[in-house]
């Protein structure tokens, strides 16, 4: 996202963001200010019918202007200016501040004015109601222009209206108040509108911060890429913020550690393994775990952006079938070197007959050759290895014999070994039993006590295929962990290695086991068991010869 757009985006927001402020602020302006002059207007007529009321309550005034009305004879205008009744109402003009003072009798003929020369004159505005015993309070334009205005009846001692009595104050004198509140209001919108934006500046900088600086159409953009990469990929990907929060989690990081909606959750509260939750946390930068029934790799990787940490991600990789197919390649490759020692050991056994024949020995060549066929193939440096039956079983047990030997340890078969079929599962046999000799081999190697053997015994029941591995070792520890610990730290099992795991996940899945029958005593180290279902037919091996 280039600045310029940048730009454009924090504008937009300013704007909006100030109009929203303005437009709220004018409309309380407007309705306060409305409110103020309805207020002043409310004011200025009150006062004026106060003091109408109160000049047509005097007695004076009331005598005055009864006196008159009740004459046939006009009004005299030329004694009406020098009167009482024009210095009464000047003086309440002079008290009060009030536009005009008008007095008229009954027929509406002004008996006192602010201006003389209109004594003697009929009112210019409407007096009828007046006259008729009401009070008229409003807002009239009179030869003294507009005004707000009180008229009062004045009544004669029998409470006949007999004349009326008009109060104004002009409208410039009643809005004097006005320019100093539209100053304060004009203050205080353009305050609202300062804090408005200083309100926004620090959003927008609390938002930049949350966001990393990333723009709303960046955020779009972001949410668009991660769905389909996380959607996309094999792999599982966990993320976790600094507080140990779960922020993202993809269905495969879900399937893989069989996690239920973990997002808003935080890793110890999720039911991980310790060394999931180490790795996840940053504690460890990769680990081998075994979860379920899958062997994982997990790495964490730290996530930063312009120097500040942000959390981590954790990748998880299922490496179940990989080390699955390692793991019968291992026996391949096992099987295969015990043929090459066989292949090695038969080609100097067939020199030595031919150098016979050729030095003309003839007889000892025969001899030798009838020994060979009687011995049988190169022998396996396995003791008891005859008592297993099965072809892949005496195989793979004689090259693991080699193996063994080749560190310094005996490989022997126990005496009640005794298989009644044929093994049909050959790939998990050998990842099995393979493992479980290399564990106890790497054991014996370790441990203090000479000769140092590997003793193996091998049942079938049924269908079903039973095998025990002991070893001279120094036994297992306390602190060790088992083969059903489900801890995942499949890298401090017996054996040091990531094989024990998966064998024992191997021997689950055919609804078989894998167990520890003895820790280790004075005589020997530890002593693993592994039951594997339908892994041999029982059906006896019918020779070629007999069919």
């Amino acid at each position: 996202m280039s600045p310029r757009r940048r730009v454009r985006f924090a504008t937009r927001a300013l704007l909006l963001h100030l109009a929203a402020v303005a437009l709220v602020v004018t409309l309380c302006t407007g309705v306060y200010l409305a409110l103020a002059v309805q207020q002043l207007r409310a004011e200025a007529e009150s006062t004026a019918l106060g003091i109408a009321r109160t000049l047509a309550e005097d007695a004076q005034v009331r005598a005055a202007v009864a006196a008159i009305s009740a004459s046939d004879d006009e009004p005299d205008a030329e004694a009406l200016r020098d009167g009482d009744l024009q210095q009464i109402a000047t003086d309440v003009m002079a008290r009060t501040g009030a536009l005009f003072v008008v007095i008229t009798d009954d027929e509406g003929i002004r008996l006192a004015h602010p201006l003389p020369s209109r004594i003697g004159e009929v009112v210019s505005t409407p007096f009828a109601a007046v006259l008729a015993g009401r009070e008229v309070v409003d807002w009239q334009t009179g030869t003294l222009g507009e005004s707000a205005r009180a008229k009062v009846p004045v009544r004669d001692d029998s409470g006949t209206p007999v004349g009326e009595i008009s109060v104004g104050f002009e409208r410039n004198g009643v809005f004097d108040d006005l320019p100093p509140l539209l100053a304060a209001l004009g203050l205080t919108a353009a305050g609202a509108l300062a804090l408005a934006l200083l309100t926004f500046l620090l959003l927008r900088r609390r938002w930049e911060r949350l966001t990393i600086g990333v723009q709303p159409e960046e955020l779009v953009a972001l949410v668009q890429n991660q769905t389909a990469v996380l959607d996309g990929v094999g792999d599982g990907v966990l993320a976790v913020d600094q507080d140990g929060v779960v922020r993202v989690s993809n269905a495969a990081a879900d399937r893989l550690l069989g996690l239920h909606d973990p997002v808003g959750r935080t890793v110890d509260a999720l039911p991980l393994p310790p060394v999931v939750r180490d790795t996840a946390t940053g504690a460890r930068d990769r680990a081998e775990a075994v979860v379920g029934d899958r062997m994982l790799y997990l790495e964490s990787r730290a996530v930063r952006r312009d120097g500040r940490a942000l959390g981590d991600v954790l990748i998880v990789r299922d490496r179940t079938d990989l080390i699955a197919l390692t793991e019968r390649l291992e026996a391949v490759r096992t099987m295969t070197s015990a043929l090459r020692v066989q292949r090695h050991e038969f080609a100097n056994r067939l020199h030595v007959a031919a150098d016979l024949i050729d030095a003309g020995r003839v007889d000892d060549a025969r001899a030798f050759l009838d020994e060979l066929v009687s011995r049988g193939p190169v022998a396996f440096p396995v003791t008891g290895l005859d008592l297993v039956g099965d072809p892949f079983l005496h195989a793979f047990l004689g090259a693991k014999g080699v193996e063994a030997a080749e560190r310094g340890v005996a490989l022997r078969i126990a005496a009640d070994t005794q298989v009644i079929g044929t093994v049909r599962r050959a790939e998990d046999v050998a990842s099995v039993l393979g493992n479980l000799v290399d564990n106890a081999v790497v054991a014996a190697v370790a441990g203090a006590r000479e000769p140092r053997w590997v003793e193996v015994s091998v049942l079938s029941d049924g269908d079903a295929l039973v095998v025990t591995v002991a070893d001279s070792g120094e036994g297992l520890r306390p602190s060790d962990p088992r083969p059903h610990a489900d801890d995942g730290s499949a890298d401090s099992v017996h054996g040091h290695g990531i094989g024990l795991p998966l064998a024992t996940e191997i021997a689950r899945r055919s609804g078989g086991d894998l167990w520890i029958i003895d820790s280790g005593g004075p005589d020997h180290g530890a002593v693993f068991a592994a039951r594997l279902g339908d892994a041999v037919d029982p059906a006896p091996r019918v020779p070629k010869e007999d069919r």
